[in-house]
């Protein structure tokens, strides 16, 4: 009996978190944000660069894929940093987003 009383408690426990994330993560996203727009513009150029890169055949499609694997993370972190600050990044954030970008550009260059 008390297993299956803990077993309920551990559900139950397990609902209300599930449900709390839910509704922390439904929080709104503003693209238009300055700073959110700079970060994704930059990473919408460097997928065109990477591309490029590849049509002209000055990187292979694998590492232009590896790369474009790379940004999108890059986006999807940018997204998820937003959504826990209530709908933007903060100036720290952009930074350190930035660099990972510029990383990513000095790869699609070597």
């Amino acid at each position: 009996m008390n297993l299956k009383r803990t077993a309920l408690v551990a559900a139950l426990g397990a609902l209300v978190a599930g449900a709390s994330l839910g509704a922390a993560s439904a929080q709104p996203f503003a693209p238009a944000h300055p700073r959110q727009a700079q970060v994704l513009d930059r990473a919408a150029h460097q997928r065109a660069v990477i591309r490029h890169e590849e049509r002209t055949g000055r990187i292979s499609p694998m590492k232009a894929h590896r790369l474009l694997i790379a940004n999108k993370r890059l986006a999807m972190k940018e997204h998820r940093m937003a959504r826990r600050n209530g709908g933007y990044i903060t100036e720290r954030q952009q930074h350190r987003l930035d660099k990972q970008e510029t990383h990513i550009a000095r790869r699609a260059r070597s």
